[in-house]
């Protein structure tokens, strides 16, 4: 452990900062936190990219949003298998535990995991594709939505198509998890997809009845 070292002081200053500018006003709502716990109405499952402002965009204080973050925003499928399944037991949580009534998943614009999809599906990224990268097996999920868009000739077309079938993909897996189908299935939760222009934060939400992004 003597290779972890102490925070970067740009972090450290901007944390000073917010403690004597922003945490005052906000003193009563943590410590409400801390002594009643949490009790979100919603999860957000969206990309570990830092450009997409979950709790911005959706006006939200400290905990009212129950939020995970992976490459891509992708869920993969139910494997009850024993092994360390981080996406699959955040869900788990939210669902059994906090009693969620909605979950969103959320892509967006311009996402390097889904153009490192599109590359590794196409050959052009052999790194991925070799067994032991990480991010290229955890990618295998978002193979299923590759095979939609594969024959979209134009590249920001297809990474656009991508990023939308990933959002189906991963909502399609959900309801794999029997605890979420249950949920679902008894009137407890709602499902969403919701993908974000990271330029101008423009959203679309995806109606599962016709299979189609539309302005919200």
């Amino acid at each position: 452990m003597h290779r972890v070292k102490s925070l970067p002081k740009y972090l450290l200053d901007r944390y000073h900062d917010w403690m004597e500018h922003s945490f005052p006003e906000s003193r009563e709502w943590f410590r409400k936190l801390a002594e009643e716990g949490q009790s979100p109405r919603a999860m957000v499952i969206a990309c570990c990219d830092s450009r997409v402002a979950i709790t911005s965009i959706f006006g939200q204080r400290t905990g009212e949003l129950f939020v995970h973050r992976n490459i891509a925003n992708l869920v993969p499928p139910y494997t009850p298998d024993g092994q360390h399944h981080g996406t699959g037991a955040a869900v788990e949580f939210a669902v059994t535990s906090l009693k969620v009534e909605h979950i969103l998943v959320m892509g967006h614009s311009n996402c390097g995991g889904v153009r490192g999809c599109i590359d590794m599906c196409t050959g052009h990224n052999e790194a991925l594709l070799e067994q032991k990268s990480l991010v290229g097996r955890w990618l295998d999920v978002l193979r299923p939505g590759f095979e939609q868009v594969k024959d979209i000739e134009d590249k920001a077309m297809r990474q656009t198509a991508l990023e939308k079938e990933g959002i189906q993909v991963s909502l399609e897996n959900l309801m794999g998890y029997p605890f979420v189908k249950e949920a679902v299935d008894a009137g407890q939760l709602t499902l969403h997809g919701i993908w974000a222009n990271i330029s101008d934060m423009d959203l679309e939400t995806f109606d599962g009845s016709v299979r189609r992004f539309s302005h919200g």
